[in-house]
């Protein structure tokens, strides 16, 4: 254990990784949370309509997760990064092309999302595999600053240059990063496992070659918090917009990146160390009471506050639920275990904001953000019940 504890977790390839997946969750929120203000301006479509344009990125995410957690390890993560870092190139040249119709951005966002989906299970992937084992936690953990810096970073760009620029420089700065993401892939070198046996394995349709069951337990407490957190995502904007708060908004996902920055360190080596209900209990109350405080948000110093609770809670989730997931698979399924994880990400973040879009004329904003407080003390419970009870009973049972 203590040479495992010596090794280096920022290799070159490691930190090659972390820059190629931090540039894609750039991208990817950057639009994420302009696209839907944009669908409104240009084409006149409602709320509900600009969720959907918003979230339908994630939708296809989910697609392409799904496809490839059966054959990441089949194909190797390496190929499979190379495969996805094309078809983002492609499809976020083809937002050039978007502007004509709604029809066709809904579209793009689709195509555009798959492409994020192979590449982003890629690069989680090869974080789980690079990292020394009795680090991983602690890896994984630093791994995903690269997603937390990208969900917050990019919503700032975007929600700052989309005041001053037109939509299609949004595009091409999205297009540039990419490409510079996709050159970086091809100088790594990554040698995971190939599972045996491909032949058998590519054949027939089984549903359960496509998700982890060890990792779908957590997968479901994913949906259910990331249905929360997809309401700032994508309403935070309007919600500041109606409250007079556009100032303190562009800055919301800053403080969010900062409150994540300064406890990602020491969650994950936490959770090596002592396990995961520790570090997890804490998370969930913190974005309970994030959520909480958007919703009674009159002041920008409040939705400040709000956005550091936020980040303390939803921004550590998202490393200890996907180092959770690898924890309660085997090794071999690690890319399987990865992928289940981001499905249950997309698909709350995917839908979400479609569903939540029905509600904000009826409940308004405030109503909105008080209902996905209450959504996230909903997803503590689930995990009290799908891996707290299970995870006791296994360790009363070897012990």
């Amino acid at each position: 254990m203590s040479e495992q504890l010596k090794k280096p977790i920022w290799t070159k390839d490691f930190i090659f990784n972390f820059v190629v997946s931090f540039v894609i969750f750039l991208s990817m929120y950057l639009l994420l949370v302009t696209v839907g203000g944009y669908s409104k301006e240009t084409f006149g479509v409602s709320d509900s309509l600009a969720g959907l344009a918003s979230g339908l990125f994630i939708v296809g995410s989910l697609i392409g997760r799904f496809l490839t957690g059966k054959y990441i390890n089949i194909v190797g993560t390496k190929k499979v990064l190379i495969i996805g870092g094309i078809l983002l190139v492609i499809t976020n040249g083809l937002y050039f092309v978007s502007a004509s119709s709604f029809a066709l951005l809904l579209i793009v966002r689709i195509l555009n999302g798959i492409a994020s989906g192979v590449a982003s299970t890629a690069t989680g992937t090869i974080a789980a595999f690079i990292t020394p084992a009795q680090r991983r936690s602690e890896g994984i953990s630093m791994y995903s600053l690269s997603m937390v810096l990208g969900t917050a970073i990019g919503p700032f760009i975007g929600l700052l240059l989309y005041q001053h620029i037109p939509m299609t420089g949004l595009f091409t700065i999205c297009t540039i990063l990419i490409v510079i993401a996709f050159v970086m892939s091809i100088f790594m070198k990554i040698d995971t496992p190939v599972m045996a046996n491909t032949n058998e394995e590519k054949k027939g349709f089984r549903l359960s070659d496509f998700y982890s069951v060890h990792a779908l337990p957590i997968a479901i407490v994913v949906v259910i918090v990331s249905i929360a957190y997809s309401s700032v995502l994508s309403f935070i904007q309007f919600f500041a917009q109606e409250n007079h708060l556009v100032d303190a908004a562009s800055f919301f996902f800053v403080v969010y990146a900062i409150a994540v920055l300064l406890t990602r360190p020491f969650t994950g080596k936490i959770m090596d160390q002592r396990g995961e209900n520790i570090v997890a209990i804490p998370a969930f109350i913190c974005l309970v009471l994030g959520l909480f405080l958007i919703s009674i948000a009159s002041n920008g110093v409040v939705l400040l506050i709000a956005g550091a609770f936020v980040g303390l809670g939803f921004g550590n989730l998202q490393s200890i639920f996907q180092a959770l997931v690898v924890k309660v698979s085997p090794v071999e399924a690690m890319g399987l275990a990865t992928s289940t994880y981001f499905i249950g990400l997309d698909f709350g973040l995917g839908f979400g904001p479609y569903v939540l879009g029905n509600f904000t004329n009826s409940i308004g904003y405030s109503g909105l953000y008080l209902a996905m407080a209450l959504v996230a003390l909903l997803g503590l419970v689930a995990f009290y019940f799908l891996h707290m009870i299970k995870a006791k009973k296994e360790v009363n049972y070897y012990s």
